[in-house]
């Protein structure tokens, strides 16, 4: 690895203040060194991160966290911040089981004052910490950083629009890698470099000299970048000093001078809220990042030297592109089905559907409830539309769900991709709670898939859904490797399947466990235990006529299912208690993810941690039926 000699004296944020431009500026190298080489070895968000190197440099400098507080958007581009505050040593577990999380985690650092993950929330966190000092709170000023696509979801324009009309003194800093801007030359060197030994004033004369000390061509881009935050030409403010904050910008987030200048100028004399248009490369300063379509965005383990990733050959295609492919499939026939994504295209298979056909593809950027509500629009018009995402964000559009969807009886089709447990990403990206704000709905159907050949069932049965909005999720990953059909059958609505008969325990398995309840019978009949294996295909509505089959002639009955409490195992047992099937002679165990948050590992490793392997499933069949395992039996 690089020698550091300077990021060697750097213990906590503290050390920074004493450096001048210079330092600051090589500390910045070594520091985007220290990040390729650590996510080199774990693999991560890179691009991210590396985009904001000196900016993280330069607020650290500038302000006094970790009394001011500094609020990263999303997180994904914090590991430079880490590195900076006292978690250089463990870097290298980085997204690793035992290791530290790859965004932001209040019990991981007193220098993460808001945990993050999912998008556009930093600006209403840092309005409650500016409250929060306003009103006596042991706190300072509040940064948050957010980046040009965050910034567009409608959650972001809700804070600046309180926090505008709040007045208080408040920093947020827009990272906008979609736009370049040159290094200063000339009048604007002179005019920054004299920015924060001048004598005090307005924030506004300091953001109206800046831009016109602007030499004529960054004049014109700077005015360009006015445009397009404010979204009209020729307004008169952005649309940010139209919700009442003062605008600085745009700088270059690459030119620590520009930094500087400009964040201790605002941090001298604001006195309401402010927002610092800056602009960077994402990538930057590696150039495989930098050359690549999505700039490294989210990276295996690689070779630094040349930037190969390591990637296993798959065993199976991942769900996601099987999705993708059958919907594309679908659609060849059918120009009524259209895809809707929320700026995840790549990570929910939407990419492959707008390859094939381009003109029936959404992207609504990150805005998942007027995408959800979109999809609600074009379903009463008649249209098919399937709104493909995850199932940690699709959290985010429940109440247009409710309102808009179900209430309706809109057939719309959701893919809800990433259902369970995900991995390196952790508990706030983890699929858990889906099964259960969807069942809870009427009108709506859910299903899961069991494997690759059952989602593409699933994307045919979706499809020719159209008497109210239906679900239908899937796991990340690859998938069983089981024989692909060439087109999906349309299935019976609310009818699972029997995979193999037995007398004395039934698993009813919803969704991607099978074949792990598959291992659990094979545990349980090698200790003389006959079992039943049935897929309940269905959570809503259930098969009822199988759950009541099961219950009648097992003695015990277990579920199975890749999400929290309160979803397929309490929709079963509400049903067997209707129907007075809990009458002592049958022993229920309902197996789902435990009533806390899990944090990241490998996915086996998180559904070990969860109790849901086979060796767990045996177990639990064994204890409800009043036996211990025979030594060597359930391992």
């Amino acid at each position: 690895m690089t020698k550091t000699p300077l990021l060697d004296r750097i213990r906590d944020p503290r050390d920074l203040k004493g450096l001048g431009i210079r330092d600051l500026t090589k500390l910045s190298e070594e520091l985007r060194s220290e990040v390729i080489e650590a996510v080199a070895q774990t693999g991560g968000h890179l691009g991210s991160s590396l985009g904001v190197v000196e900016l993280t440099v330069a607020l650290h400098a500038v302000f006094d966290t970790p009394r001011d507080k500094l609020i990263w958007d999303v997180g994904h581009q914090c590991y430079p911040h880490k590195v900076l505050t006292g978690r250089r040593d463990r870097m290298h577990t980085l997204r690793q089981e035992g290791g530290i999380s790859g965004f932001t985690k209040r019990s991981e650092s007193e220098y993460d004052p808001f945990g993050a993950a999912h998008s556009s929330t930093s600006i209403s966190a840092a309005l409650g910490f500016t409250v929060g000092r306003d009103m006596g709170q042991p706190t300072g000023d509040a940064v948050a950083v957010i980046g040009d696509g965050s910034i567009s979801a409608g959650m972001a324009y809700e804070a600046m629009n309180n926090a505008g009309a709040e007045g208080r003194r408040m920093f947020v800093i827009l990272n906008d890698n979609e736009m370049s801007i040159a290094p200063p030359v000339g009048a604007m060197s002179k005019y920054l470099s004299g920015l924060y030994g001048s004598p005090l004033g307005g924030l506004q004369q300091v953001a109206e000299g800046f831009e016109a000390a602007l030499p004529g061509p960054l004049r014109d881009q700077a005015r360009r970048a006015r445009q397009m935050v404010t979204g009209a030409v020729g307004a008169q403010g952005t649309l940010f000093e139209e919700l009442g904050f003062q605008y600085v910008g745009p700088i270059n987030g690459h030119d620590m001078e520009q930094l500087m200048s400009v964040l201790r100028a605002a941090k001298t004399r604001a006195t309401g809220p402010v927002l610092i248009h800056c602009c960077t490369v994402k990538g930057k300063g590696y150039a495989p990042a930098e050359k690549s379509a999505d700039k490294y965005h989210g990276v295996s383990k690689f070779e630094v030297a040349t930037g190969a990733q390591s990637k296993s050959k798959p065993n199976a295609p991942s769900y996601t592109k099987v999705f993708g492919q059958a919907l594309a499939r679908l659609a060849d026939d059918d120009s009524r089905i259209v895809g809707i994504t929320a700026a995840m295209p790549g990570g929910t298979g939407m990419d492959i559907f707008a390859k094939a056909h381009p003109k029936q593809m959404f992207d609504v950027g990150i805005a998942e409830q007027h995408g959800v509500t979109f999809a609600a629009g074009l379903a009463a018009s008649g249209l098919k539309p399937f709104c493909a995402i995850y199932s940690t964000f699709l959290q985010r559009g429940y109440d247009q769900i409710v309102h808009d969807v179900a209430l309706q009886n809109l057939p719309v089709r959701f893919a809800i991709d990433r259902a369970g447990l995900v991995g390196a990403d952790g508990a706030t990206h983890a699929g858990a709670f889906d099964i259960g704000f969807l069942t809870a709905l009427p009108n709506m159907t859910v299903m899961a898939a069991a494997d690759e050949a059952e989602l593409v069932h699933m994307v045919a049965t979706a499809a020719a859904h159209d008497s109210g909005p239906i679900a239908f999720r899937y796991p990340r990953g690859e998938g069983e490797g089981v024989p692909m059909p060439e087109v999906g059958d349309v299935l019976e609505i609310g009818k699972g399947r029997v995979i193999s008969e037995g007398s004395d325990v039934a698993i009813l398995s919803f969704g991607a466990h099978l074949g792990e309840s598959r291992k659990a019978v094979e545990k349980l009949e090698a200790q003389g235990v006959s079992v039943t294996l049935a897929d309940a295909r269905f959570a809503k509505p259930l098969d009822r006529d199988l759950l009541h089959r099961l219950a009648r002639k097992h003695a015990v009955l277990v579920t199975v299912e890749q999400g929290a409490r309160g979803g397929f195992g309490a929709m079963v047992l509400h049903d067997l208690a209707h129907e007075g099937l809990l009458d002592g002679s049958l022993a229920v165990r309902t197996m789902t993810l435990p009533d806390r948050f899990i944090d990241q590992a490998a996915p086996d490793a998180m559904y070990a941690d969860a109790g849901l392997t086979a060796t767990d499933i045996a177990a639990t069949a064994l204890q409800a039926l009043g036996r211990t395992p025979v030594s060597g039996g359930v391992t």
